[in-house]
This record gives structure tokens, sequence and C-alpha cells, in this order.
């Protein structure tokens, strides 16, 4: 069993006073610098928002994005809570939901109530971040209230054509082009282009999107992939039959149609283990092993007492088709353990982790504790994957080899037993 190294306190936590980031701190995203030894994050963060609260209703509760950095591997982390790295817009009135994206096309806003869980990669020579997102921001849900406590009684009521990212205030996953030169120098205004939407609002709750760092081989084509994880399966024909949230491939010839009906869909895994009986969904963006290999990092949970559980797969490319599950870790590799990672807003125990980056043997992981913290965890990169491919596709651990040794007598042994 590979050995992870936790962090014995949190590296990032609230702000008391901060208006953004008074609450909570947590489930952060990282990249290293190009060109130096730097390591950029971008961290989810909330706070109550009074002056957006409807009469008789919770205080609302954006979400936002704040940045920070480290200049000694991932060990301690300077964050800027000045101001948001990346904040919604929080409009409330119909014709202001738009946004103009980084092509000049005038689309739904997606990201205006609320960014959250980044997920930070490289495609093509550039850098982006894919977030979860919604149209109004959500009230303090982990009282159990509902999301669209907060949304305007138009939306709530149907009175537009802005579909069920309005109506239900669901999540929808956003893609933005990210400037790090600009985000280096917080020139914020700079550093984030929206892109696109990379999951479909009429399709319900999905999060948990980032694109593999290259494009694939798909249908002899090479084709954007990117990984998404619907709450209902079954409005996906290819998860038609699967009641419980999974994971899923969509592929696309431009980036701007994985969202659409033009894309080609995958259920890729579904739960199967006891620790994942309520969900599962990816973690972070895999990293390339070679030989059409890629290690994936992806999370589960079970109950309000197991809670989740991080582990790990490797993912084989195609001739013509998708990437399919060559190795199933079936094992509890990371989870919440430390006091400071159990007590938070929620009851449930949660360590969730958005990044991953090799750095040196290592792979350095950067998670959310409790819902409210952040924390970071390493371990020793190939012992990870060693032990990942111990396990076939459906997470049974393979037997290793049995070497059978054939001991032959000495000769003087072997004349006295003859002569006898």
């Amino acid at each position: 069993m590979p050995s992870f190294a936790c962090s014995t306190s949190p590296v990032l936590t609230p702000q008391p006073g901060c208006p953004w980031a008074d609450q909570m701190v947590l489930n952060p995203a990282f990249v290293a610098d190009p060109h130096s030894n730097r390591l950029h994050m971008l961290f989810r963060a909330s706070g109550p928002w009074p002056q957006m609260q409807r009469p008789g209703q919770p205080l609302p509760y954006p979400i936002f994005l704040g940045y920070a950095i480290s200049d000694d591997g991932g060990v301690t982390w300077q964050p800027d809570f000045s101001r948001p790295a990346l904040a919604p817009a929080l409009e409330q009135e119909p014709d202001k939901l738009f946004i103009t994206t980084a092509d000049g096309r005038r689309v739904l806003n997606h990201a205006n109530g609320c960014i959250e869980d980044p997920r930070l990669f490289w495609l093509d020579g550039e850098l982006y971040l894919a977030c979860a997102s919604r149209l109004f921001p959500p009230g303090p849900y982990w009282e159990g209230t509902e999301l669209t406590c907060c949304t305007p009684a138009w939306a709530t009521e149907g009175k537009h054509d802005l579909g069920k990212a309005a109506t239900w205030n669901c999540t929808v996953s956003v893609l933005y082009r990210v400037d790090l030169k600009a985000l280096a120098a917080k020139r914020y205004e700079q550093a984030f282009e929206y892109v696109t939407h990379l999951t479909d609002p009429e399709k319900g709750d999905n999060r948990d999107a980032y694109l593999f760092p290259r494009r694939l081989s798909i249908d002899g084509r090479d084709q954007y992939v990117c990984f998404h994880r619907p709450w209902d399966p079954g409005l996906y024909a290819e998860g038609r039959g699967v009641t419980l949230p999974s994971m899923f491939l969509a592929a696309a010839d431009d980036i701007n149609e994985l969202a659409t009906p033009a894309a080609r869909q995958h259920l890729l895994a579904t739960p199967r283990f006891d620790w994942e009986t309520n969900r599962i969904g990816g973690s972070f963006p895999p990293i390339e092993l070679g030989h059409g290999q890629w290690l994936v990092s992806y999370h589960g949970k079970a109950d309000g007492n197991v809670g989740y559980t991080q582990s790990f797969m490797i993912l084989q490319e195609q001739d013509r088709g998708f990437p399919v599950i060559r190795h199933l870790c079936s094992d509890r590799l990371l989870y919440a353990r430390q006091p400071w990672e159990l007590s938070g807003k929620f009851p449930t125990p949660c360590l969730f982790t958005c990044a991953g980056v090799k750095i040196g043997s290592e792979l350095v992981m950067s998670y959310g504790a409790a819902d409210t913290k952040v924390g970071v965890a390493r371990v020793d990169f190939d012992e990870l994957v060693e032990h990942v491919r111990r396990f076939d596709a459906d997470g049974v651990r393979r037997k290793p080899r049995r070497m059978v040794v054939t001991v032959k007598a000495p000769l003087h042994t072997a004349a006295k037993a003859v002569s006898a």
C-alpha cells in the first residue's frame, strides 16, 4: 500500500472578516510554473452575502476563486485575500446574465452565481480552468437548504427562455482560458477568458469536468475528450439504467461541441465498491504514463459515516474508441483521518482533491478537508502507479506469481541413494 504524507495542519483556512472567504476555503487546484519552481493555486472560497438576501430567505453564499502561490514545493502557501481572483458577476436581471466568450460569442454566463471546485490543466500549449458553476448563488447548502432559495422569482417560476440553468439553478461545468502571467501579476481582470460550458444544463446537474491534456484519437480523428459526472446518468442514452452518479467521457472535434448533441458520450465507470455506494466522480486531470496509458484520480462517497475516499485507475487508449479501464484500485487510498480534516460545516468526513502534480519523484496533491480548509498530500509516484497496476479492470487484486524452485540433489548424494 502506498504511503501518503498529509499536512498535519491546514495550509489555508477561512479568513474571518473577509466577505468572500469568511466561512470556507477549500478544494484547491494548482499548476507548476513552466519557467520557475513556483506553484500557482486557485482555491474555492465563500462567505455570507447579505446584500443579495431576499425577504424571508436564507443568506446567499456566492462562491469565489482565490489565488495563492508556493515557492517551496507546496509545503507553505501565500494567499491573496485582498480580493478574489475570479468572482461571479451576481447579476439578477435576465438581460444581464450573458457574457462574451473568448471567440466573440454572446452566451449565458453559467458562472454568474458561483464558481466552484477548480481544475487547472494545460492543453494545446495553453492553460485552462474548468469549474463547477451556477447561474445564481446557493444558500447555506451544508444545512440542506434548497439551491434555489436565492434565485429570483422570475427564474424559479419559469418566466424566461433560459432553461433549467435558471429554473433549477443546476450545476453546469464551465471552461476558462487562463493567462498565467496575468494571474501571477495579480492582474485578475485580464487573467481569465470565458471559453464555453462543458456540460448541458438541460440534462441536469453535472460537475467534476475537465479535459485530457491532449487530444485523443476517437473514431479515427483527434478529438477533445472531457471527463464529466452527471447526477442523473439515465438522461444520457449511454447511461440508461444507471441510477447513481457516475463517470462519463465526452468527445468532440470542437471544444464548443462538448456540451451539445454533436459530442459522443461514453460511460466510463459506475460505483462498485463499498466505499463508493452513493457516487463516484473524477478528481483531477489525468497524468500521462506513456504507451497510451493515463493515471486517473477519482473519488467515491459511501454515506455520512464513511464519507469521501480518493483512489486511482489507469486508462488505456484504444486505436479508434474511447480509453478503457486497464487497472482499477479498489483500496481506500486517501480519506479524512485527522481531526482537522473531519470537523467542518458538514458532518460527513470529506477529503476532496482537485489537483495532482508530479514534482520530482512525488505526486503532490492539494485537497479540501471538512469542506472548510486546505491541505496537501504527497506520495511516491512510482510506488502509487505500481500499486494501482496490481489490480485488474474490475478492481480485483492480482495474486503475485508463485515461483517454483527445483532443487537438485548433489551428485554424491544421488550416487549413495542408487547404491543403497
